[in-house]
Formats: C-alpha cells, structure tokens, sequence
C-alpha cells in the first residue's frame, strides 16, 4: 500500500528520518508533463484510497471524492462514515518522483476554517526516503494567502504566508516553484514572492506530486477551529505541470518561459 503524507509545522514529531542516500542521483527520475486533466490518467496519477494520515486528519481518503470533468479536478470533502471518521476526502499524487524544476498549477482553493487544500511534494520514510518537502499549504480560515513551506530531512520552520490577489478561493490562481541546486523561487500567476537560498531550506531529494483536499478536529491553532460544512467541500485544478532543467516551457503562461 502507497501512503501519503500532508505535513504541518505542529506534525514534526510524527516523522522519522531514515539516513541520507545520493542527492545528485535521485534527481534524475520524472520527465516534464503537462496534465490538463482531460481524463484522470492512472498512469501518472495514483488515487489515495482507504486510510488517513494521522489523528490530526478528520477525514478518510476517499477515491469516490475525485473527480474529473471538464477538463478540471475536482477534490472533495464531504460527509460519509469511513472507518472511524465521519468524513471523507479526496487526494491524488503522482506514481513518479520528480527532482530539480519547475512545478506549477492552477488551482481554486477550498474556503471553511478548518480546511487544507495543498499542492506539495514529498518523500519520506513510507518511500524508505529521507522526508523532503515543498509546500503551497492554503488555509481555508483566511484564503486571502496562502503559506509556503519545506522540509529537510524531517526539519521544517521555513513558514512564509504570502498574499493572493483576490482570495484563493474565488477564481483559479498559477502557482508555481522552481527548485534548483541552491535555490527555489516560488510564484504566484508570474509574479515572485518568495526565495529561498539557504541551504537548510533546500531538499534534495526527488519527490512526489501531491495535490490534496482535507480537514482537522485539533489543529486549531494552525487552521483554526472545524466548522462541520452544510454541504460538501471542494477544491479544483484545471492544470499541474513539472518542466525539468534544459527543457523548453511547455505552454504560454509557464514560469518556466521566462526563467534566468
């Protein structure tokens, strides 16, 4: 079974680092892609099904909360008796892991305190791998921005909340990072807003795509209080694409057609 992880700053304690392996080897893995969702194609994409992450998660992975159609992704969360939840949630991530590059997507995110909507990579020791991650983290409490995030072998504290213009929940926004050896930028529809260039920050290991939609009972300091929805929840993606280093942007709008 594939396990996946969604990791807050208060969930550090819960990963347990394996010894480093290779750096510069694992980053040649995934070749550039673009999905359009035009189908859920299962090839590159794995549907998370059938268990929760942690206590943290009020909801279970559903794959009956993802959907496709019209050319968009849609993530739900919604109620229905899973095990020991009362809810369910939708989550994909790809089959490959992906290194050094471009990563974007355009996405909507879900609104209601309470809720995550993430679009991340990550490795770690379910993959006997080193936990490696990067975030865009939107907190549905105040969608106003959204918070940027890594981690390195299991060490995290590199929070950073940047603004979205015009709410990350009201119309579909490009978000995008670039990882390299030595830096990573990340964007929000073209624009920079944040790099990081020190060294502790940087993973370096090759990672899944993870896009994902889900809740909490007990993080409330980090996303506040959970409100019980009156109807069901939804986050939505009509684009994720990665460019590796050297390879030509792949469509008008890629950070990757203008990178120095």
């Amino acid at each position: 079974m594939m396990f996946s992880k969604t990791i807050c700053p208060l969930l550090a304690m819960l990963a347990t680092a394996l010894p480093s392996q290779a750096q510069e080897g694992d980053q040649k893995t995934g070749k550039s892609f673009v999905e359009n969702f035009s189908v859920l194609d299962k090839s590159r994409w794995y549907i998370s099904d059938g268990w929760a992450n942690g206590d943290h998660q009020n909801c279970t992975w559903d794959g009956d909360q993802v959907k496709v159609a019209d050319n968009i992704l849609s993530l739900s969360y919604a109620p229905k008796q899973t095990k020991d939840r009362k809810y369910a949630c939708g989550e994909i991530q790809t089959h490959a892991r992906f290194g050094h590059g471009t990563y974007e997507a355009r996405i909507k995110a879900a609104s209601g305190s309470g809720f995550n909507t993430g679009f991340f990579t990550y490795i770690g020791p379910a993959h006997k791998q080193p936990w490696d991650e990067i975030d865009f983290e939107f907190l549905g409490k105040d969608t106003s921005q959204v918070q940027l995030n890594s981690y390195v072998n299991g060490k995290g504290g590199n929070e950073k909340l940047v603004p979205v213009p015009g709410g990350a929940d009201a119309a579909f926004n490009d978000y995008a990072f670039v990882w390299e050896k030595g830096r990573m930028r990340y964007y929000i529809n073209g624009k920079l807003v944040h790099t990081v260039t020190d060294p502790a920050a940087l993973p370096a290991h090759a990672q899944k795509i993870y896009l994902s939609l889900w809740a909490s009972d007990n993080l409330t300091e980090w996303l506040g209080e959970f409100e019980s929805p009156a109807k069901p929840v939804t986050a939505q993606f009509t684009r994720v694409a990665f460019t590796a280093p050297g390879d030509s942007c792949q469509f008008p709008e890629s950070v990757a057609c203008s990178l120095k």
